[in-house]
This record gives C-alpha cells, sequence and structure tokens, in this order.
C-alpha cells in the first residue's frame, strides 16, 4: 500500500508523528514530509535520523497556503498536528479552534486541492462527550472531516479519523511527570486516586493508524479497543518498578478533568462494527431532511452504554507494569 508513495505528516516532530514517522521509515515508502512550526525540534530530528526519505517543511496548519506549498505529489496525509494540553486549551479556547478545527479544515481543503488519496485525522477520547475546550475543539475537528467526507468522491480523497486514548509516556502526559517526581525524591501528585484512563502505547496507536488506512471508509471514525487503569494504580505501579516509596499527595482535579474518558457514546455504539481488537464508527450519511432527525427516532439508544475507561478492562497493579515495561521508555528510564 505505501510502496513508492509519498506520506505526509502534519505534527511530525510531536509525540505520534514521531511515531509513525518511525514505524514507516524502514518500509519501501517513497518519502515522509515532516510539517511542524517547530524548527528546533525538525534539526533534531535531522540529526538524529539523516535518512534521505525525510523531508522537513516548516509551516502552520492556521496558514492554508503554507499546507499547500506542501502538499505536491503526496499520497496519504496523517494529520497529528494539534493542540492538546487540557489546561493550555482551557485558558486560551481560541487558539484551541484556530489549530485544532481551523487548521483541520485547512490540511483538508488542500488535500482535496491537491489530489491526495487519504487523509487520516487524529482525534482523541476528549471528543466524546467533552467538558473541556480541548475536546470540544477536537469533537468539531471530527464534525469537520465528517461533513467534509461527504462533499468530495472518495475514490479521489478519502477523509477518515482515528480516535485514541491515553498514549503512555508521550509529552505532556502523567507518566513522565511521575517518573520525575520518583527519581528526584518529591511526592507523586496525583488529582484523582479513582480516576481511570484508557492506556496505549504508541506502538499500539500506530498500529491504530495503519489498521484505519487499510480499512477505512469515508467519515469513519476508528477506535482500538483498549484497557485502563485508576490513576492511584498507575502511580503504585511506577513506585513498584522504580522501588521507591515516595509520598502520594492527592491535589484534586485539574480545570476540565473528567473522572473518566470515553471512547465511544452511546449513540456511536449503536452503530458501531465491532472489527475485533478495533470499531469503526461510520458516517451519519442522512441529509439536512430534518424529519429524519425528529420524526425517526431510535428506541434503542435509551438502554445503550457508552463504552469508557470505567467499564472497560480494567488492569490491576502487575498488569500496568507489564504493560508499562513494553515501553522503551520505561527501561530507559529505570536504566539510568
Amino acid at each position: 500500500m505505501f510502496k513508492n508513495k509519498t506520506l505526509l505528516i502534519t505534527g511530525g516532530t510531536g509525540s505520534f508523528g514521531n511515531a509513525v514517522m518511525e514505524r514507516f521509515l524502514h518500509t519501501d515508502i517513497k518519502e515522509i514530509r515532516i510539517f511542524s512550526r517547530d524548527e528546533k525540534k525538525q534539526d533534531d530530528m535531522r540529526k538524529a535520523y539523516k535518512n534521505d526519505k525525510l523531508k522537513f517543511h516548516i509551516g502552520d496548519v492556521r496558514d492554508l497556503q503554507s499546507i499547500k506549498n506542501v502538499i505536491y505529489g503526496v499520497d496519504y496525509i496523517f494529520h497529528a498536528a494539534a493542540l492538546k494540553q487540557v489546561p493550555s486549551c482551557e485558558f486560551f479556547p481560541l487558539e484551541a479552534v484556530k489549530t485544532n478545527v481551523i487548521g483541520t479544515d485547512n490540511v483538508l481543503t488542500a488535500a482535496i486541492e491537491g489530489g491526495v488519496k487519504k487523509v487520516i485525522c487524529l482525534s482523541t477520547d476528549k471528543a466524546a462527550y467533552p467538558i473541556n475546550a480541548m475536546g470540544i475543539s477536537k469533537g468539531m475537528m471530527e464534525k469537520v472531516f465528517v461533513a467534509k467526507s461527504k462533499t468530495v468522491d472518495a475514490k479521489k480523497t478519502l477523509i477518515c479519523g482515528t480516535r485514541y486514548g491515553n498514549v503512555m509516556a508521550s509529552r505532556g502526559s502523567v507518566i513522565p511527570l511521575f517518573i520525575e517526581q520518583l527519581k528526584s525524591g518529591r511526592p507523586i501528585t496525583i488529582t484523582d486516586p479513582n480516576m481511570t484512563r484508557f492506556l496505549m502505547s504508541l506502538k499500539e496507536a500506530v498500529e491504530l493508524v495503519i489498521f484505519a488506512f487499510a480499512n477505512a471508509e469515508a467519515g469513519d471514525i476508528m477506535v482500538q479497543k483498549s484497557p485502563a487503569s485508576t490513576i492511584g494504580d498507575l502511580a503504585q505501579a511506577l513506585k513498584e518498578l522504580f522501588h521507591k516509596d515516595n509520598e502520594i499527595v492527592i491535589i484534586g482535579t485539574r480545570h476540565g478533568e473528567k473522572r473518566y474518558e470515553t471512547l465511544l457514546t452511546k449513540e456511536e455504539v449503536e452503530v458501531a462494527e465491532d472489527m475485533g481488537d478495533f470499531f469503526r464508527v461510520p458516517a451519519d450519511t442522512r441529509d439536512l431532511n430534518y424529519e429524519k432527525y425528529f420524526v425517526e427516532g431510535n428506541p434503542e439508544l435509551s438502554i445503550r452504554e457508552d463504552y469508557n475507561s470505567d467499564n472497560t478492562i480494567r488492569l490491576n497493579i502487575e498488569q500496568i507494569k507489564d504493560k508499562l515495561l513494553e515501553l522503551d521508555y520505561i527501561r530507559k528510564e529505570l536504566s539510568s
């Protein structure tokens, strides 16, 4: 599928972008274009990989022209550029809109005009039943790409998306913070020990991207089934792995945080296709004939449950430790 093809990764210097790039770099892909506004990280990547398949482009998804400048000859796009920190988006919600919503529309507009074959947009569990600005902006991003997928011939440009839970040890996540606190002897600061979160490795996240490239149809949201843990158990698992006994301090829930996260709303569970390790949520293909919205109902929705981090498989401390040890980052921190 990727032989002699060109892949553009927006936000290619971030955790997701890096992981996707590494997964494809040593295949028979022709070229990978890294598009971001961070010249320092691009320079670091250039020096680290020294690979002719990697091409670096400075630009910003907020600027349509800068995307058009890099779109020539691109076959596929993985759109990972985003503002994703919950607290910063709470204080600067319009910045989240500019990057996550308008930026996505710019990428899709350029892709359609440039004849890109397939675009996959990265979303988050926080987009389902959102209560914070980051989740709301990502929820709107999903609405944008689903709506856009209906306005273009999918045989020319297929637009779809993936939705993830927490990716362990990604930039800004809680695991690096806990490890830093453990190693420095400071208390581990926990918002709520009973708060639950999905746990997914970057490797698993990339496999979802590949599955979406191979299986998604226009307007689909692809979701990977994922186990979860409480934040308290995650902290305890790290304490045991690092043989530390730091005090745990409960600091309370931060701006815009939920007790648990949802990967599929009950409305999506009703229509989702179970594909084994994945769910496929097809686009709603109804048009603006309002009778279909107000006259025809669905009694099943009143008895459905959403798919969330409280009702998925719950990992115990030993299972969390095993999952953590799968991560290169954890093994490196343990040996340092």
